[in-house]
């Protein structure tokens, strides 16, 4: 008995049994860590089929487009040379039966894209920015002529679908 009390109060032989007790612990720490964050990701709502009608949010429909045919085509000088662009559009609103009340004033519509379309300069229409400026004007004129005509704003955006410039 006295060899084994000898052997419990030497230095090297307690570094060791501690060394072997942070081990077993930081294993056990490990496996309950793994264990728990499978439990919860098993659990978690995301990892359940979603049921169609009850998720469906009630306050948006959904998106409904409406290109304009044909496309529109415009003309302009830029420094004495002729030059075109060449615009395929696409209206999103949301309801269908304001596209097809708006379908009514699409002359007027039309007259003031191409108004707009050939008052434009090809190096501003050259960049991503200037296209996307013209596609924020061109929008703001459609909503206009809804909000003049139908008394709301039927049109939540235009979309260039084509875009070429010559």
């Amino acid at each position: 008995m006295a060899k084994s009390d000898d052997a419990v109060k030497d230095p090297a032989t307690k570094g060791k049994i501690k060394l072997i007790i942070a081990i077993a612990g930081a294993l056990l720490l490990a496996i309950g860590l793994s264990g728990g964050a499978t439990w919860y990701f098993m659990h978690s709502p995301q990892s359940k089929p979603a049921a169609a009608p009850e998720t469906v949010v009630v306050g948006k429909q959904p998106a409904v487009f409406v290109p304009l045919i044909p496309a529109f085509i415009a003309n302009y000088n830029q420094n004495g040379r002729q030059r075109y662009m060449q615009v395929s559009i696409t209206l999103q609103g949301r309801d269908q039966a304001d596209l097809d009340a708006l379908k009514a004033h699409m002359p007027v519509i039309r007259n003031n894209l191409v108004m707009l379309f050939s008052g434009q300069d090809f190096a501003t229409l050259a960049s991503p920015v200037g296209q996307e400026m013209l596609r924020q004007k061109a929008t703001a004129s459609v909503q206009e002529v809804a909000h003049k005509e139908l008394g709301k704003v039927v049109i939540e955006q235009l979309l260039f679908t084509n875009f070429v410039l010559q």
